[in-house]
């Protein structure tokens, strides 16, 4: 096995990227940060100034929710599949060295104060994306 080189990753993505990446192109179609007024309003994150661990990013924790609908899967094969695929990290748009929420943080998003709102502006979301057509 040779050493990783320094533009090794790049190279993989812009392989990816070739090979016609479906997240990278739903990312470039859905605009996520339309989503964050509503996460943060749902959220209600308390008042970081007491100290503790930062919460993750609402955006992040909301495409990560989109991952598990595309692929169907579980918070723990999520987890893994997150720290494992580049795609996914892509997406997320976190690097190899960015920390990774856990199975059990996955789950207290998802069952958290989430409106029935936000999951209907991802399905109309993913609606538009299943009808454009990608090479």
């Amino acid at each position: 096995m040779k050493q990783s080189g320094f533009f090794d990753v790049e190279e993989r993505l812009a392989r990816l990227s070739g090979l016609g990446d479906q997240l990278e192109a739903f990312s470039r179609t859905v605009d996520f940060e339309a989503f964050r007024p509503d996460l943060e309003q749902a959220l209600a994150y308390s008042d970081r100034s007491k100290g503790g661990r930062p919460p993750f990013d609402p955006v992040l924790m909301f495409k990560i929710l989109v991952i598990q609908t595309l692929n169907n899967l579980s918070d723990d094969r999520t987890e893994y599949l997150i720290n494992d695929r580049l795609s996914f990290m892509r997406f997320l748009g976190l690097g190899l060295s960015d920390r990774v929420p856990d199975a059990k943080t996955i789950w207290l998003f998802r069952r958290g104060n989430l409106t029935e709102g936000l999951y209907i502006g991802l399905d109309y979301e993913k609606v538009c994306f299943v009808e454009k057509k990608f090479p």
